[in-house]
């Protein structure tokens, strides 16, 4: 038996008043578990202060009171708040609460010690305890809401710590515990973090708008009386059961809405805001009460949001509408039944209310939390700075409402693309993603979708993921999918790649190990072996020439006459004297002598782009461009190889190019297609590779050209042609100069 000690407190008076605030509140109250935890939570914390110098029990004290008066649970979470902070905190261990309470109290207490320090706006160090919390939350919702409670009872204390404190604690509620509050539907709790996380930011700023708008207290309600009492009257004519009451004026709100229209206090409209609540259970009633107050007031017909058909995701409904009221002033309405307005302050707490089983999460409590079982179940490689961001992406407060050519409704953070729309509807639709339909007009993958756009996504099977995509898709579902489809695709391509070395060594009939192979990539500009291996099966690098140097480099360590007879010099000159021939102009060093050269088949260079040559022994000058990755390995490797080579001054003959198009399928596309190629300076094709699917097409067009120049104007018509989407040069394996 728990003996209770004399504390700074009365004992009696506390205990008594938190179950009558229990029972005012709570739909069922067990009054022995709530003294059982008050006694506990008392005898932990005895020795214990605040900051404040206050005993350190008020504080889980304070935090069970916003349990139940604020976020309005059960008495269970009453109870576990009381417990939060014993198990971290004194001697008493989760076993002995486990003993005392039950294995729920002690699941929530569990939960809530493990997720205790883990939100920082800077980088999280244990990523692991990040998912230990999530899962908590799947399993028992009350564990974050208790958190958010702590939060908010920390931040209204926070007065009596370091100043240096105060701010890391107030942009950590700004960044983290403010939106997640938003996400779970609590408006209430969500707008006070704000307000107190602001008031220690921006101190200067926080009194002067507090200041402004106590000034002007009187005035205000003065205009707002004035204004609905004809609304009043009216609603009474036509009896419906209401309540008005005065909007609460958010300063962080006004504060972020003055910074981002640049503007004054007085032109910030919504200062003028009520809100009317219909004591109903129809929601069409506060359509009703719409037509009603702009039968009144001429509303603003581009102010008007219906969240009640088209709720946002966290929940919330109402119908916003403004108004322009008296003396032409703009006033803010939002209408409601009472139901909805508990839900939009408590969110996902009044649901809970709702339902009858209080253990586990139905289908509607999913839908809630959706986004935390999505980044738990991903158990991708994200690093710590990853899962931050993550995390970040799905708090987003602003949501667009977006549909599929079927009508059905997805619902897309702020700035989302049709990219993320894909990935939103499937995976398997992101990954073979070519392009989109934005009201009917194809538009590029990172278009910025609005509200009420319709997308159709135009997929491809020879379609991948894109490095790229990740720097403009904005969902964590788009950023993580293609993040694990690029290091599967890495993997996969550094395997084959180790295979095509390892064969390519015994039919060389050469042996180096992985470590010797290791200590060369910083010459080779390569980070590790999984990006060499990668290297070769891109062909970014040429397998059989850097095992050809590594022969000639182990063959012999050459002596004094042998490094002389293979100086760069003699080298060029045995080469010249040997391996001229043949007709493209290439030139080496300024001579005007043709020589015997190929094209290397890693990047297929053409007249216009910048070259270089590199000898090799029997197959003469081997051109590369100069931004190729191999030409940049062997350029660190065999130095004494390169060469500079230039195109000559004069046209010379036509030169094969590869281009990839992709786009929309049509009848006489093909016909178009070539037509346009073949208009432009009589360009001959050397070959059309065009495979069709559904409504899409994809190919290869392989055709002769002068220059860089000349491709470039091919093509900028191409992708002048209808259903083109894409058109990009193509450097494939054996497409190389007659």
């Amino acid at each position: 038996m728990i003996q209770r000690r004399s504390l700074h407190i009365d004992y009696d008076k506390k205990l008594k008043y938190l179950l009558d605030t229990c029972h005012r509140a709570l739909p069922s109250v067990n009054d022995d578990l709530l003294r059982r935890a008050f006694a506990v939570s008392y005898e932990a914390h005895k020795q214990d202060l605040r900051a404040s110098g206050e005993p350190y029990f008020l504080h889980p004290y304070e935090v069970a009171l916003i349990i139940a008066r604020e976020i309005t649970l059960d008495d269970i979470s009453v109870a576990s708040a009381l417990l939060h902070d014993v198990v971290e905190d004194t001697r008493f261990d989760l076993k002995a609460i486990r003993e005392e309470f039950g294995d729920t109290v002690a699941d929530i207490v569990d939960g809530a010690t493990k997720i205790s320090d883990i939100f920082r706006s800077h980088e999280i160090t244990q990523a692991e305890n990040y998912r230990k919390m999530l899962l908590s939350m799947v399993n028992d919702i009350r564990v974050i809401l208790i958190k958010f409670a702590d939060r908010l009872h920390n931040m209204r204390t926070l007065e009596f710590l370091p100043a240096e404190k105060q701010m890391r604690l107030a942009k950590e509620t700004l960044d983290i515990y403010a939106p997640f509050a938003h996400r779970f539907g609590l408006a209430k709790i969500k707008w006070e973090l704000e307000d107190l996380s602001f008031k220690y930011l921006h101190r200067e700023d926080y009194d002067e708008i507090a200041g402004q708008l106590k000034a002007r207290r009187r005035e205000r309600e003065h205009y707002i009386r004035k204004f609905v009492g004809p609304i009043e009257r009216s609603l009474k004519a036509n009896g419906i059961k209401y309540e008005i009451v005065g909007r609460p004026k958010h300063l962080y709100s006004i504060y972020n809405k003055m910074v981002r229209r640049n503007k004054p206090l007085d032109e910030i409209y919504d200062l003028l805001a009520v809100r009317i609540m219909l004591d109903s259970e129809e929601n069409n009633d506060c359509f009703i009460v719409y037509g009603l107050v702009t039968e009144i007031y001429k509303p603003i017909p581009e102010r008007f949001k219906d969240y009640i058909s088209i709720p946002k995701k966290n929940g919330y409904q109402s119908i916003h509408t403004t108004v322009v009221g008296p003396d032409g002033r703009l006033v803010e309405i939002q209408i409601r039944t009472k139901k909805m307005h508990d839900v939009s302050e408590r969110g996902v707490a009044a649901h809970w209310m709702y339902k009858e089983s209080k253990t586990s999460l139905d289908q509607e409590l999913e839908g809630w939390i959706n986004w935390v079982r999505e980044i738990f179940d991903q158990k991708t490689e994200d690093t710590p700075k990853e899962l931050m961001e993550s995390f970040k992406l799905n708090l987003y407060q602003d949501e667009i409402y977006v549909f599929t050519p079927k009508g059905d409704l997805k619902i897309l953070p702020r700035k989302s693309t049709p990219l993320d729309f894909a990935f939103e509807i499937h995976s398997n639709i992101g990954f073979h993603c070519i392009g989109a339909k934005v009201n009917g007009r194809i538009v590029p993958l990172n278009t910025i979708l609005r509200s009420g756009d319709q997308v159709e996504i135009i997929t491809s099977k020879n379609q991948n993921p894109n490095p790229d995509w990740e720097q403009f898709v904005v969902t964590h579902k788009a950023k993580t999918q293609i993040r694990r489809w690029m290091r599967e695709n890495a993997r996969k391509r550094s395997e084959s790649g180790r295979e095509i070395w390892q064969k390519k060594l015994r039919r060389h009939k050469f042996h180096i190990n992985e470590d010797d192979l290791a200590r060369m990539l910083p010459a080779l500009r390569f980070e590790n072996l999984q990006s060499f291996y990668m290297g070769i099966t891109e062909e970014k690098i040429d397998a059989d020439e850097l095992i050809e140097q590594l022969l000639l480099r182990a063959k012999h360590r050459p002596s004094e006459d042998d490094r002389e007879a293979e100086s760069p010099k003699t080298l060029f000159k045995k080469f010249v004297t040997t391996a001229r021939d043949i007709a493209s102009g290439i030139s080496v060093l300024g001579s005007k002598e043709s020589f015997m050269h190929q094209y290397a088949k890693c990047c297929n260079p053409i007249p216009g782009d910048d070259i270089v040559g590199f000898v090799t022994v029997g197959e003469g000058i081997k051109i590369h461009r100069r931004d190729c990755q191999n030409a940049l390995s062997l350029r660190l490797a065999e130095s004494e190889r390169i060469v500079e080579v230039d195109w000559p001054s004069q046209d010379g003959g036509d030169f094969l190019a590869a281009l990839h198009v992709t786009g929309k399928d049509r009848s006489s596309l093909l016909s178009d297609i070539t037509r346009v190629i073949s208009s432009h300076e009589n360009t001959n094709i050397r070959s059309v590779n065009m495979d069709s699917h559904g409504d899409v097409f994809d190919g290869q067009i392989i055709l002769y050209v002068k220059n860089t120049d000349h491709l470039e104007k091919i093509v900028e018509k191409l992708r002048k042609v209808e259903g083109v989407i894409q058109v990009e040069r193509f450097s494939g394996h054996g497409l190389r100069r007659n």
